[in-house]
């Protein structure tokens, strides 16, 4: 958990200026950076004072967070000050950050400073796209920012306002404007930002009540923030299970190990929610024979952690990406409702989503039967002639019809899954796969673990799951190398993080050489 700072050094309210304040806004979309904008101006301009406000956009969504900046001040001896349109390293009064490493880039910026500087953060993570793409955990260390905040800032305000936000059902920008007043940075009183909320119409209520808990947590100090229980969540009661789902929890109940259990659980709902009730059948029997050799290893002196390791990875393994589980996730209604519920829609509202597919013809192919596929593969110059027809990108409205239907009924292709090429593709690589880490077991405890977590490898769709699979295969191929030595789980784990950090693979190459150079 970050720390939680709130350390003020307040002017008097009521104070004049005789300079514009300034104030950089760094938000991302759907965080209310222009309402909050917006606020602050109507604010500004309320009390008589010139106001301007500009804004320069980021990229979308989390690649980038647009800046919007905002100079007031009273006007002197009527006149109407020329104002800036951008913020001056050096030279700004305040800094809201709604996300913490935004914060950080604030700092390198350099407009957060020592002398003069309030800094209101919000401490919570919005990860960027080249952290969530990373084959392994790509987050940035924040330690730096965190470090950098105590003594970059004059006056410093961070906690978690997001949380905050969704505790009161509104969104981060209200809670900010609360932190705004309570900071006693401009010379206005609680109430005339109160008044400024009260004009917005729709959803003032939960603005209003953000502001103040905002507020109250500013001149009070730290206080614990849950969300709270929706009505919805109150009265849900779980829906009944299926007798035959109930059956196969109650076997893996009496045949696994007590410490395999829960994340046994976990991983069948997963494989029955990817295919259905045989599947999970099929997940409990490969299971049970993993923990048999994992007792035949001495796994229960170590914990049980290879019956572990194989309940996570192997549901993971069996509820691969495919062209059917794309079109089954797009078409479900829980998907629909959380976009709605996120985007805060309206009764008299529509929604309307575009999405870009761009599928080859290896998925396409994938969903053939696995006999009539492997004669299609064996015809390079028909394969190549199909893939220039379908290897194209496509802009699909999820929600209009034709393309609902569509979509609805490639997902309706699931029973005829097991019997694809792709399915049968996926089932030989397993069972290689667990088969090298049933024979490590029996010799190296520590090793048959390692192999099973290599799994993690793999992952995605498309060309991002042909690149996982391919250092998958070179990871498990290197180990083979040294399988033999005391330290094999060593250099199998160093293996498996080089392959996760590195994109490209240089840093994975660089071990398997280090490897053959002595094998």
């Amino acid at each position: 958990m970050r720390d939680e700072t709130v350390r003020l050094a307040l002017p008097a309210a009521g104070d004049a200026t005789e300079r514009p304040i300034s104030i950089a806004i760094v938000a991302m979309g759907g965080q209310g950076g222009g309402v909050l904008t917006d606020w602050i101006v109507q604010l500004a301009e309320n009390h008589c004072w010139a106001a301007q406000s500009t804004s320069v956009p980021g990229v979308a969504q989390r690649t980038g967070a647009t800046i919007y900046y905002i100079e007031a001040m009273p006007l002197l001896d009527g006149r109407r000050p020329i104002l800036s349109l951008m913020p001056t390293p050096g030279d700004v009064d305040v800094v809201m950050a709604a996300e913490f490493m935004e914060a950080g880039r604030s700092i390198l910026r350099g407009l957060v400073t020592p002398e003069r500087t309030t800094l209101i953060a919000s401490n919570h993570r919005s990860l960027a796209i080249g952290e969530k793409i990373a084959p392994g955990n790509g987050i940035a260390d924040d330690g730096a920012v965190t470090g950098a905040i105590g003594v970059a800032a004059k006056t410093e305000i961070i906690f978690d306002l997001n949380a905050l936000a969704i505790a009161h059902g509104s969104v981060i920008s209200a809670a900010m404007f609360g932190a705004l007043a309570a900071a006693n940075v401009l010379p206005f009183s609680r109430e005339s930002y109160l008044d400024v909320i009260r004009t917005g119409g729709k959803g003032a209520k939960a603005s209003l009540e953000t502001f103040d808990a905002a507020f109250d947590r500013v001149k009070t100090g730290p206080a614990e923030v849950s969300a709270p229980i929706l009505p919805a969540q109150a009265s849900a009661t779980p829906a009944p299970l299926d007798p035959r789902l109930s059956r196969l929890v109650a076997r893996l109940t009496q045949e696994l190990p007590e410490p395999a259990q829960a994340m046994t659980r976990a991983g069948l709902k997963k494989v029955v929610d990817f295919q259905d009730v045989a599947y999970g059948t099929e997940y409990l029997d490969i299971l049970g024979k993993l923990s048999t050799a994992d007792r035949n290893a001495g796994g229960a002196d170590k914990g049980h952690t290879f019956t572990q390791a194989a309940a996570k990875h192997l549901a993971n393994a069996m509820s691969y990406d495919d062209v059917i589980r794309v079109a089954d996730l797009k078409t479900r209604s829980a998907r629909r409702t959380r976009i709605e519920n996120e985007m805060e829609l309206s009764q008299d509202q529509v929604l309307h989503t575009t999405e870009f597919m761009h599928p080859r013809m290896e998925e396409v192919m994938g969903m053939l039967p696995a006999g009539f596929g492997r004669w299609l593969g064996a015809k390079p110059r028909l394969l190549g002639w199909l893939d220039r027809r379908v290897n194209k990108g496509r802009r699909v409205r999820t929600y209009s019809l034709p393309w609902f239907l569509a979509l609805y009924a490639v997902a309706g292709l699931r029973g005829m899954r097991r019997r694809s090429l792709r399915h049968a593709v996926e089932t030989d690589h397993r069972d290689a796969w667990l088969e090298a880490a049933t024979e490590a077991v029996g010799i190296n405890y520590q090793l048959g673990v390692e192999i099973l977590q290599c799994r993690r490898l793999v992952k995605g769709y498309s060309d991002t799951h042909s690149r996982g699979l391919s250092k998958f295969d070179k990871t498990l191929a290197a180990i083979k190398l040294v399988e033999r030595r005391d330290d094999a789980a060593d250099w199998a784990r160093r293996l498996r993080e080089a392959a996760l950090k590195d994109g490209p693979g240089k840093e994975l190459d660089g071990v398997i050489q280090t490897i053959k150079s002595f094998a």
